[in-house]
């Protein structure tokens, strides 16, 4: 035992510590173990920027081609198998045109297809909401989320196509904006369902850092952003349709409606008729992503190295296809419809991102059960069916929840409103 001290003690003197980082976990420093721990979690692969650097710091989601690097989408199956990509995603143009550092590529669950955010074999990011690491990151766009809220990027993009960007962010305290369809191309992006859901965009722990993300990914974004903040200066201009949707924690709907209350909007509370043609809306738009991640990604489902829980939601994705898509399809005009007709009266519609506090992981991992669970907490896909954008914000939630201090408001607006939205967020928006 003398011995063995001895050692390791001379081992922590060699080089200032260095080697100790592969030999002793114990010779790290905290904000070291934190740092490796979120590299290797919330990254697949992970090229930090040099320390004297001052730029945007960005990281890519492993879903979006990147010339001259496997494509994963959170396979190991791909990781294995998939060449390097030969160009990039068309959502990279400017980031290129403009030099912008990347730092890496983002974890995610298994081809974007689940929500919790367990990734088995790149190990599952660690929220840090909780403060202990225990609740689930939200997927699939975890690690996004994961590195934004750890301040291991400034910028994350991530892939929208039934709440993976808001989702995630909701369970890391950051923000997330998904855009309107078709308005970021999603070519050389791994499809989930690219004609119908699919979408692109930021995660970042401000207000700022998201427009600067979206500036990125539109081109002109920054100017229709200052434009937005002229045009309404003050929450008092603003209108926004609040949905209260049955099944939420009512703690949750509280701290929505005194964060909107204080800061002055003005509030229209929609009807119990709009609530129910947004759960229906919701049940078409599960019908649709499961059936388009079937036909797009069917060719994966027997494949050694893809999961077991991937494998059994294809195979329900290939009923929800064969028996209702169609039907769901033909009911997306309507919706569009129904929601073009409240935006006559008001700016834009709020509830919560999640009905509930972002649950623990279970210790024995994520399965079906758990999967549907979470997917049943989210209030995202309604807006994934009409082709909307949303913006999802961290609010404060009251001295009684302390456990998890920060809830979720998604702002749901009209096609091709960002720069409103992220507007309104401005004026929410927590002490960063």
């Amino acid at each position: 035992m003398l011995a063995v001290n001895m050692i390791k003690k001379r081992l922590c003197g060699l080089v200032l510590g260095c080697l100790v980082l592969v030999v002793f976990d114990g010779c790290v420093s905290p904000q070291e173990r934190r740092l490796k721990h979120a590299r290797e979690h919330a990254f697949i692969s992970h090229w930090p920027a040099p320390a004297q650097s001052q730029g945007l710091r960005l990281a890519v989601k492993d879903n979006i081609d990147m010339k001259g690097r496997v494509t994963s989408a959170g396979s190991e199956y791909l990781a294995k198998n998939s060449p390097p990509a030969v160009r990039d995603a068309a959502c990279l143009a400017l980031v290129r045109e403009r030099n912008v550092q990347i730092v890496g590529k983002t974890n995610l669950t298994e081809f974007a297809v689940t929500v919790s955010g367990e990734n088995v074999f790149f190990g599952t990011p660690k929220s840090r909401l909780d403060g202990k690491g225990d609740v689930i990151p939200g997927g699939s766009s975890s690690g996004s989320a994961v590195a934004v809220a750890t301040r291991m990027a400034d910028v994350a993009f991530g892939s929208d196509t039934g709440g993976s960007i808001r989702v995630p962010a909701a369970c890391n305290g950051v923000y997330g904006l998904k855009t309107t369809f078709g308005l970021v191309s999603t070519k050389g992006v791994f499809p989930i369902s690219p004609k119908h859901l699919d979408t692109i965009g930021p995660l970042a722990r401000n207000i700022s850092d998201l427009a600067k993300g979206m500036d990125l990914l539109e081109r002109g974004f920054a100017g229709k952003y200052r434009e937005a903040v002229a045009d309404k200066p003050r929450a008092r201009y603003i209108t926004i349709g609040r949905l209260y949707v049955s099944g939420t924690d009512p703690a949750i709907d509280k701290a929505i409606d005194d964060e909107l209350i204080a800061k002055h909007f003005k509030i229209v509370k929609l009807s119990k008729d709009f609530e129910k043609k947004w759960r229906q809306a919701e049940k078409d738009g599960k019908v649709v992503a499961l059936g388009d991640a079937w036909y797009n990604d069917q060719k994966y489902a027997h494949q050694k190295g893809v999961s077991l829980l991937t494998k059994l939601v294809l195979a329900n994705g290939e009923l929800d296809y064969n028996f209702g898509y169609k039907e769901a399809v033909k009911r997306k005009a309507a919706w569009q419809r129904e929601l073009r007709a409240v935006f006559r009266h008001v700016d834009f519609i709020a509830m919560p991102t999640l009905k509930s506090l972002p649950p623990k992981m279970p210790f024995w991992g994520s399965d079906v059960i758990f999967e549907l669970r979470v997917f049943n907490m989210q209030n995202t896909l309604p807006v994934n069916f009409a082709g909307n954008p949303a913006l999802a914000i961290p609010i404060a939630m009251p001295p009684t929840k302390k456990t998890i201090p920060v809830t979720s408001l998604q702002l749901v607006g009209p096609r091709l409103s960002e720069a409103a939205l992220l507007n309104a967020g401005r004026l929410i928006e927590l002490p960063n």
